[in-house]
């Protein structure tokens, strides 16, 4: 079925029913939406209540936020965690599609004992930030820009970026335009999305999934990839940000922008960043669960490409999940704490 077939109709869909009704039949799902990259100038915005957030398992930290510009004359509200010393080397670590800065409760105690400062920002329609109500207002490009500007803004004077997840999704996509912003890279289970390998089926069922079930279980999607399950109070911490599915555009919205098709609005700025990346000199760490090594996104996929990874001691993590984090903290972190000791001048 064409293109133009279609057109008619376009204006009368959103983003979400083209997909699904594409998906239903196996067609191309994201070719309606090729383009769809500008950042909407309104529409509505949720705030999780405060209470949402009192007395989570092992999170006690202090919110922080940061304004992002939003339309013409807005801004959202980007929450994040800042602990430690605020003169000590950073470590910026950046969530995935069902988590929030609760993934990174544990590592953090652990890089601020190390006399490192740790810095978790939730993205925006995720965690304490600011959500927008409409799937159509999340963007691949809006989500990069808002990681830029929140680096920008809070002037890192040395920063060492974990990309876990989507985080290195849009990561890579900054340090490729704006290799400036970051002295170091540790990328975990991560990849850039160009479409040089293909998409797998197995993000298209996943698109499926999310696109068609009535809920969206946050945090039973996490427990889902752990190897050490959470009690139900960290299940249930996982799902604080998002008092019912009107909050959960965000999350729900990652599916839809993720680029599967040479059409998809991503795809040339991000196969220009991971152009650029082939001079990426500066220090690259792959910290990914064997797990995730062993499939069609292995580390030596970014090893190969990146010139600063060369030498590296990379590190697959046998016996734990998805979220290594969750499984291994202590390990996690330590490997990041020794990475960063021997690339600082």
């Amino acid at each position: 079925m064409s293109k133009t077939q279609f057109d008619p109709v376009v204006p009368m869909l959103s983003r979400r029913d083209l997909s699904i009704g594409l998906l239903a039949t196996m067609s191309v799902p994201s070719l309606m939406v090729a383009g769809a990259e500008a950042t909407d100038t309104g529409g509505e915005i949720l705030r999780t209540p405060d209470d949402r957030f009192v007395n989570l398992p092992n999170y006690d930290f202090e919110p922080h936020y940061f304004d992002i510009p939003y339309g013409r004359d807005g801004s959202l509200r980007m929450h994040y965690i800042d602990e430690g010393d605020r003169d000590a080397p950073a470590v910026l670590c950046l969530h995935g599609q069902s988590s929030w800065a609760y993934l990174y409760r544990d590592v953090i105690p652990i890089l601020v004992d190390a006399g490192l400062r740790a810095v978790a920002p939730d993205y925006i329609g995720f965690g304490r930030s600011d959500k927008m109500a409409s799937e159509e207002d999340y963007t691949f490009k809006g989500h990069v820009e808002w990681i830029k500007s929140f680096v920008r803004g809070m002037a890192f004077n040395d920063v060492t970026a974990i990309m876990f997840d989507w985080g290195g999704y849009f990561g890579l996509r900054v340090a490729g335009e704006s290799p400036e912003l970051f002295d170091r890279l540790v990328l975990s289970n991560t990849q850039l999305p160009t479409l040089e390998e293909g998409e797998s089926e197995w993000f298209l069922n996943f698109r499926k999934m999310i696109l068609t079930a009535p809920e969206f279980p946050i945090g039973e999607l996490v427990n889902g990839s752990v190897n050490i399950k959470l009690t139900l109070e960290e299940i249930a911490a996982y799902d604080a940000p998002f008092p019912d599915e009107s909050y959960k555009a965000g999350p729900r919205g990652f599916p839809m922008i993720h680029p599967i098709t040479p059409y998809d609005a991503p795809i040339a700025p991000n196969r220009a960043a991971w152009a650029a990346l082939a001079n990426f000199n500066k220090p690259c760490l792959t910290l990914f669960s064997e797990l995730i090594a062993k499939t069609a996104m292995p580390p030596e996929l970014l090893q190969n490409h990146l010139p600063g990874a060369k030498g590296m001691p990379h590190v697959n993590i046998p016996n734990v999940g998805f979220y290594l984090m969750e499984d291994a903290p202590e390990e996690f972190a330590r490997n990041i704490i020794d990475f960063i000791r021997s690339t600082r001048g």
